[in-house]
């Protein structure tokens, strides 16, 4: 039986066991590679589809209009637009947060995408869609490559 042909999860075969993960190596990919070093350099990179002038973040390796190679990257930009937002108040384990932390989906004007992040140095009710941001980074001998190297978007101030 094929995957792709089943139509009724209940006629699925399972194989009892476990999957060994430790030994196997995941990658970031090309794009990712791109991103995270950017970031490890203080930028946030996209990546543009030369055919389609479509430009991606998180940064794509192909486009998903015309399926195309993408090899172009570039700097979006200090400055981002809070898209929507949420407070959290209890943390993953289900134990109620002292404080709420802020998350965001940032988005960069011109570019499909985005990045979901925490908000810092605002106050609840001082929130909006549409608040001009900036990302902190860590101090650039502790960035390691990884979303975390951003500390959080704060808001642009007039």
């Amino acid at each position: 039986m094929s995957i792709d042909k089943i139509r009724d999860l209940k006629s699925a075969k399972v194989i009892p066991g476990d999957m060994e993960v430790g030994k196997y190596v995941y990658t970031l990919g090309l794009a990712g590679e791109k991103f995270f070093n950017g970031l490890k350099n203080g930028k946030i990179l996209a990546s543009t589809c030369k055919k389609c002038g479509i430009t991606y973040l998180p940064p794509k390796a192909y486009c998903e209009e015309c399926h195309g190679a993408i090899d172009e990257y570039s700097e979006v930009g200090k400055i981002g637009m809070v898209y929507s937002y949420t407070i959290q108040y209890v943390d993953g384990s289900g134990k109620k947060l002292d404080e709420g932390v802020i998350w965001a989906l940032i988005k960069y004007e011109g570019v499909r995408g985005g990045i979901v992040h925490k908000l810092g140095e605002v106050d609840y009710d001082q929130l909006y869609i549409g608040m001009l941001v900036e990302p902190v980074f860590k101090k650039k001998a502790e960035r390691e490559g990884k979303i975390t190297d951003i500390l959080y978007f704060r808001p642009i101030k007039p």
